[in-house]
């Protein structure tokens, strides 16, 4: 009976610890999951600028060249 418990009581902790890693690794995988979202929004930000900042004309705006 007391080997049952010691079996039991030692599950429990591996279980708790087990928890305890899989909760660390869900909050950092929030932390990254943040900052990836900001990333993106900086990065859909800059493609927003930059298709009005690049030089580059759409199809549209281009002239062909003088040769055709």
């Amino acid at each position: 009976m007391e080997q049952d418990l010691t079996s039991l009581q030692e599950t429990l902790a591996h279980m708790a610890q087990d928890l305890r890693d899989l909760s660390d690794e869900l909050y950092q995988q929030q932390k990254d999951m943040a900052a990836l979202r900001t990333e993106i929004e900086h990065l859909r930000q800059k493609i927003k600028t930059a298709g009005t900042d690049s030089g580059i004309l759409r199809p549209e705006e281009d002239s062909p060249p003088p040769h055709y």
